[in-house]
């Protein structure tokens, strides 16, 4: 790093303060969680606007975990920081996700192979068509490799990564169901793209929290249970690309 581009203004830490491996969740409270269940010695070491994030060991390898926030923005704000500016080489989102459809059901996990959007975060780039935001395939390939060792239950396709939680557009997700997408989250297209843009690997390991074809969702005690699955997968993952 030719000149110190940090702290920024969202994260005040040194580059060395964090693991080459990020985990994200998006809410603070669950980084908080996943490291102090699942890190050794977890430091906190970032704390700007309630989005903490900490680093610890398991395994014997070191590990970050950090929020995201929610959407798009959000997490491109913090990934783009950490590739760039931290000298972080791996971020792993782990968060909820809807189903929409039928064969995916509620507490199975959804690794995202791709993630389309609707949002315009790559119209930055000035690129003559559209970009295909995927996964890396490392990361992918070891999460796959680890899920069957766990036996969960995964499915591996397309996210769709919507700027909209709430929407004017009541046949939007059907045609987007209709072109295969699995399930529908806020973050992972926008991750994608900054790994790709910055030479870094992503990976979005979502857990199915409800579907939003059925209705069904997760009590709190299922969305824990499940939820902690993802975070261990993730871990694994982590350990299994050092």
């Amino acid at each position: 790093m030719s000149e110190k581009q940090y702290p920024t203004p969202h994260i005040s830490a040194a580059p060395e303060d964090f693991a080459k491996t990020v985990l994200m969740p998006g809410d603070p409270l669950r980084a908080k969680f996943v490291a102090e269940t699942y890190l050794q010695n977890p430091v906190l070491v970032n704390n700007v606007r309630g989005v903490q994030g900490y680093t610890g060991t398991y395994k014997n390898v070191r590990v970050s975990v950090m929020a995201s926030g929610m959407g798009i923005p959000s997490i491109g704000i913090y990934s783009y920081e950490l590739y760039n500016f931290f000298g972080v080489e791996n971020i792993m989102r782990i968060g909820s996700t809807g189903a929409c459809q039928d064969h995916v059901h509620v507490r199975d996990l959804v690794i995202g192979m791709g993630a389309c959007t609707n949002s315009a975060y790559a119209s930055q780039y000035q690129l003559p068509g559209a970009f295909a935001p995927i996964a890396d395939y490392t990361l992918m390939s070891a999460a796959i490799q680890k899920c069957r060792e766990a036996g969960a239950v995964y499915h591996v396709g397309n996210l769709l990564s919507s700027d909209t939680f709430y929407t004017d557009d009541a046949s939007a997700l059907s045609k987007w169901t209709r072109m295969g997408v699995l399930a529908v989250e806020m973050e992972a297209a926008g991750l994608y793209m900054n790994a790709a843009r910055a030479g870094k690997r992503a990976l979005a390991i979502c857990t199915v929290s409800d579907h939003i074809l059925t209705g069904e969702a997760t009590t709190a005690a299922e969305r824990q249970s499940s939820f902690g699955q993802m975070i261990e997968i993730a871990l694994e993952t982590a350990a299994a690309i050092d």
